[in-house]
């Protein structure tokens, strides 16, 4: 009896010590493999500062598209493509800027996520291309002397439209995105701007450049900003280290 208890024991503790062991690979086994694994994700969506601002302002008209894909755990390449047209009085002139660009770049998030999260706390950098065009309204003419009244220049000489207007720049990002629904994300980002090359034009400056926001002659340095709504798709690829 004795023989057979001390026997049942030995196999029991075998038993357990080869269920561990198993458990204990497997279970290592799946975590290699999830390290091995990165999820990919795609995020769209859009701009919502420049729709609600056109709403109120009949002077500006535009939209922004933006969008990230997540190629490591921290790493995002990101791109926004926006259209828009702006009449605005700079001190003489009375001026329209319209046109369309583009900014590609990267993000690197400063947010260590909870497993399943991707919430951004992020700094990225953007090269930016706009393609427009400037059209002079009208201007008023500068006199040396005192006049009862300014003469305003609407059509003729210097008037019209300057196409075929062409700007570079790069942008230095610090921003944040942030989970306010199941897959949906409200983001806000403020952006430095450095002016790399601009058409110049024969009689006026160019005061407004799409994308970039205003310019002037001694400074090549600007500033912008955006409040972003995005969705990331519910499917996921994976890509091995």
């Amino acid at each position: 009896m004795k023989k057979a208890n001390i026997l049942y024991y030995i196999i029991s503790i075998v038993y357990f010590v080869n269920i561990n062991l198993l458990f204990g690979q497997t279970l290592n086994d799946s975590l290699f493999k999830a390290k091995e694994k990165i999820p990919i994700t795609l995020r769209f969506g859009i701009d919502l500062f420049l729709p609600v601002t056109s709403q109120f302002d009949d002077n500006l008209n535009g939209f922004e598209v933006v969008g990230d894909l997540r190629i490591k755990e921290n790493i995002y390449l990101s791109t926004e493509f926006g259209s828009l047209e702006r009449t605005q009085q700079s001190e003489l002139i009375n001026f329209t800027s319209s046109g369309s660009y583009v900014k590609l770049g990267a993000d690197l998030n400063m947010y260590k996520n909870w497993t399943g999260m991707n919430n951004q706390v992020y700094l990225g950098i953007r090269l930016a291309n706009s393609f427009y065009k400037h059209n002079i309204n009208n201007y008023v003419l500068y006199r040396t002397t005192r006049v009862l009244e300014e003469e305003v220049v609407s059509s003729g000489y210097s008037t019209g439209e300057i196409p075929k207007l062409n700007a570079q720049w790069i942008e230095f990002i610090a921003g944040m995105k942030v989970q306010i629904l199941k897959n949906t994300y409200l983001g806000f980002s403020i952006r430095l701007n450095r002016l790399l090359s601009n058409s110049d034009s024969e009689n006026f400056g160019i005061l407004y450049i799409p994308g970039f926001n205003r310019v002037t002659d001694d400074n090549i340095f600007g500033s912008s900003f955006n409040y972003t709504l995005t969705y990331s798709l519910p499917f996921r690829w994976k890509k091995s280290q």
